[in-house]
């Protein structure tokens, strides 16, 4: 009879550890535990109970225990302090507990589950007859209890590493810059969706490629490319991060994408395991430097047009030589003061542009009547030009609108002087229209119109159509300025993309 429990209690064990191997549910593996011990012990239920990080106890599985009971002692497990140290087990007290609860009917055996000197459970089996467990009873129980404390180092680690995985797998596919980690042959490990979205590749074809594949430079980049760096000594040398910008190639015809490239290494005992390559889109930062490069060449020959207009009419009127008559002289200071408010403008439209982006526009808003101003400016307007008529369309009763006074006429003067500007001549109509949440102000003239590739883009600040920048003066600040006063008072501005013959800008107020 011996030797048959023997064998038995061998095949528990190995199974067990087959289990340890194979099986990953620390539920389920427990659950294998705590049935082969009830077992191989003749007893009728039991328990593992397990702490968590916070040093808490709570039951991990039972088998055979009524729910009453369950509930009972994970209430009373929960107050159970933890114990770091071994010798400070608490089975005698749960020995107490359980006697009482079952009024000295059941005779129980548990043991420590014990994983590198600290304590993290306990295992217990129950008889429901009187009778002392005997030492190989406890002997027996011990492995179990081995099993039971590896098996939940075993899946506490499996758990902390597969979260350390999915925290890292968020990461990369959460950044906005493109991932790349390169084994040491430079073939791809893995990538993220913010590169495959930059190439234009997918994620799966990507990790199949070459790093030499993916990253050809249109011509020759800024810095050190990964491979100069690595016939250089590389990366045991003392540059370890190394940055370099260029142009790259990409598939199916799509235009090269600017990027900027961080390569840093990842060494263990001075060996190279992996290389990361953090890439970003740089296109913003170039159109930005753009867009800075334009605008100093634009407001360098806006400034230098009237300040050479401006030097070269009082040189000409301080000649000591000529006596000029009234005419001259009027028609020269004309033209000086005419030169002196085009500076002005240009210099207060530069720091409108500067306070919007300083973080926004203070408006003195009261209650304004839009025809009016129109009225107004259209008579002003006219004075200045014979090759335009001015025509103020309004319904009677045109709602009142709260907005900042000066800011409005700013706007509509600056849209009746676009249409002077860009139309030879012809009509220009100024009209409103009320609804019942807003009031819409249109400017439209008979010019030749806007381009449909620069409807995107007339809003935009520094920006001006390619042909309009040869004829006309301009920092492309006005309409920008205009939608953005628009907007302040919680509106839109827009461009009539539908308009048969010339241009006509929109925008609307709320009434409320």
């Amino acid at each position: 009879m011996l030797p048959d429990i023997r064998v038995r209690q061998r095949d528990y064990l190995l199974e067990i550890s087959r289990g340890l191997t194979e099986e990953l549910d620390l539920d389920k593996l427990l659950g294998r535990i705590l049935k082969y011990a009830i077992e191989m012990l003749a007893g009728h239920a039991g328990f593992i109970a397990l702490s968590n990080n916070a040093g808490h106890w709570s039951l991990a599985v039972s088998r055979g225990l009524p729910e009453a009971i369950q509930r009972f002692l994970n209430a009373w497990l929960d107050r159970v302090p933890p114990v770091k140290d071994p010798q400070n087990i608490q089975i005698p007290e749960i020995n107490r507990l359980l006697k009482q609860i079952s009024m000295g009917n059941l005779s129980a055996v548990g043991l420590p589950l014990i994983a590198h000197q600290e304590v993290i459970g306990f295992i217990y089996i129950f008889r429901n007859y009187q009778g002392m467990f005997s030492a190989n009873d406890r002997s027996l129980l011990s492995s179990f209890a081995n099993q039971a404390a590896i098996a939940v180092r075993n899946a506490r680690l499996y758990t902390q590493v597969n979260r350390e995985k999915q925290r890292i797998d968020a990461m990369l596919d959460s950044a906005a810059d493109g991932i790349l980690i390169l084994n040491p042959n430079h073939s791809i490990e893995r990538t993220n969706a913010a590169f495959a979205r930059m190439t234009g590749i997918l994620q799966d074809e990507l990790v199949k490629m070459h790093h030499g594949d993916v990253i050809q430079w249109v011509q020759q980049p800024h810095g050190i490319t990964l491979e100069q760096a690595e016939a250089n000594g590389w990366p045991l040398s003392p540059q370890a991060h190394l940055y370099v910008e260029g142009d790259i190639h990409r598939p199916d015809g799509q235009p090269p994408l600017p990027v900027g490239i961080s390569y840093a290494p990842l060494l263990a005992d001075g060996t190279l395991i992996n290389t990361i390559a953090t890439v970003r889109d740089i296109t913003r930062f170039r159109q930005a430097d753009e867009l800075k490069s334009e605008f100093v060449s634009v407001v360098s020959h806006e400034l230098k047009t009237p300040v050479a207009l401006i030097k070269g009419y009082v040189s000409t009127l301080r000649r000591d030589d000529v006596n000029w008559d009234t005419d001259v002289m009027d028609n020269s200071l004309q033209v000086i003061e005419e030169e002196a408010d085009r500076l002005t403008r240009l210099i207060e439209d530069l720091l409108d542009a500067s306070r919007l982006q300083a973080g926004g526009m203070a408006l003195q808003k009261s209650d304004i009547a839009l025809e009016k101003i129109a009225d107004r400016l259209a008579e002003r307007f006219q004075v200045q030009t014979d090759k335009h008529t001015f025509i103020v369309d309004f319904p009677e009763d045109f709602p009142v609108v709260t907005a900042d006074d000066v800011r409005i006429q700013q706007v509509l003067s600056n849209l009746i002087s676009n249409a002077i500007k860009y139309s030879p001549d012809g009509e220009i109509r100024i009209s409103g229209l009320a609804r019942s949440e807003e009031v819409i102000v249109c400017v439209e003239d008979e010019g030749p119109g806007i381009a449909t590739s620069d409807l995107p883009h007339i809003f935009d600040r520094f920006y001006r159509a390619p042909e309009n920048s040869r004829k006309t003066k301009g920092a492309g600040l006005g309409l920008y300025l205009a939608r953005a006063i628009i907007e302040a008072h919680n509106g839109r501005m827009w461009a009539d993309p539908k308009v048969q013959k010339g241009a006509r800008i929109c925008f609307c107020l709320p009434r409320d």
